[in-house]
């Protein structure tokens, strides 16, 4: 049995309202990365945890003690979401810090499959990010 753990981009969950959404239906499904497990071994979705967001210097020991919160209920496997495979710049350094500490922890790197390529995606996403947003002051300003 596979006792899996996702790591999601906090960027994308917390700023741009990903539900995870297609991370789940795949894993139900098996599709992504997910088909890669046995067809007869039942997968177990332990916990979905939020990368710290872009590190300070304290980034990767952020990210141990959230891991930690799936590594404490015996997960064996650390899926990162397509979104931090296709948009994390500290994918590499978050990768190895896990696996220095957590060396019998498999990690894959990706969860649901690619509908666009990473390219647009990477693109379709910067664009999300760079829409002008309203903020309190504009309230506060009457400029809403």
């Amino acid at each position: 049995m596979a006792r899996i753990g996702i790591l999601t981009c906090s960027n994308a969950t917390q700023d741009l309202g990903c539900s995870s959404v297609s991370c789940l239906a795949d894993f139900r499904k098996r599709q992504g990365t997910f088909a890669e497990y046995p067809q007869d071994e039942k997968l177990t979705l332990v916990g979905i945890i939020n990368c710290p967001g872009c590190p300070t210097l304290t980034g990767p020991d952020k990210l141990l003690q959230r891991i930690r919160a799936l590594t404490d209920f015996k997960v064996d496997t650390i899926h990162f979401t397509y979104c931090m495979k296709s948009l994390c710049p500290f994918l590499k350094m978050y990768k190895q810090a896990l696996a220095d500490n957590f060396p019998a922890i498999k990690i894959v790197l990706g969860t649901h499959t690619e509908h666009i390529t990473p390219e647009e995606y990477r693109q379709r996403v910067k664009k999300l990010f760079c829409q002008p947003q309203k903020t309190m002051a504009d309230v506060i300003l009457d400029k809403d």
